[in-house]
């Protein structure tokens, strides 16, 4: 399986400002990013896990969730990992007017606001879905879009066991930005056994770089 799809290498090609795709390298970092939480059933599994490595990441959250689970989100900041944008209703930008676009990113960033003082977050569509007029938006606006260099296609039907073999088999290299999901224990099952293996190997993990205050 491609963990680095062609669709990631030609959003690379954006500038930094605008997309990132990759963080920064130094130090031997990477960079894990979880979607689609929080979730009072996984979430917080995934962070004693963290939290028992000291390891920090960066969490794209669905509004409407932050709304059910406002105590979930201040734990999340106050063990130390950066909140993103991840729309408020999480359904696919495709068909929506870039107006419904910008309702959906404005009102989950208005509802982050009181939990980590940013007017604006780092912000990654459903799906990663970027149509031309919302670049062209976020362009205008110096605001930044997240995608991922590094695929764990941990939210794919294969076992377990296959996700592991593959995060084995090809682990992110320095800078990536791996894309996971707190919407089940896949990913947390999968780090438990492997997120010390790269520890050991000399792998680093960050939340991704502060932008837009």
């Amino acid at each position: 399986m491609n963990m680095r799809p062609k669709k990631q290498q030609l959003l690379g090609l954006l500038p930094e400002s605008l997309v990132m795709v990759r963080g920064p390298r130094a130090g031997n970092a990477r960079y894990l990013t979880f979607d689609d939480g929080p979730e009072p059933d996984h979430t917080p599994r995934l962070l004693d896990l963290l939290a028992a490595h000291h390891v920090h990441a960066t969490f794209f959250l669905i509004g409407e969730k932050v709304e059910r689970h406002p105590r979930l989100v201040e734990r999340i900041v106050d063990e130390g990992h950066r909140l993103g944008n991840h729309s408020y209703s999480h359904y696919s930008f495709r068909p929506m007017s870039l107006e419904k676009k910008l309702y959906e990113i404005n009102h989950t960033d208005e509802l982050l606001y009181p939990f980590d003082g940013l007017r604006h977050h780092p912000m990654r569509p459903p799906r990663g879905d970027m149509a031309p007029s919302l670049l062209w938006y976020f362009a205008m606006h110096r605001r930044l879009l997240v995608h991922w260099s590094y695929d764990s296609l941990d939210y794919q039907e294969a076992s377990e066991e296959a996700l592991l073999a593959r995060l084995r088999t090809m682990p992110p290299q320095p800078g990536d930005i791996v894309l996971m999901h707190d919407d089940s224990d896949k990913a947390a099952n999968a780090l438990r056994i492997v997120l010390p293996e790269w520890l050991t190997a000399g792998h680093r993990f960050r939340v991704l770089p502060e932008v837009m205050p």
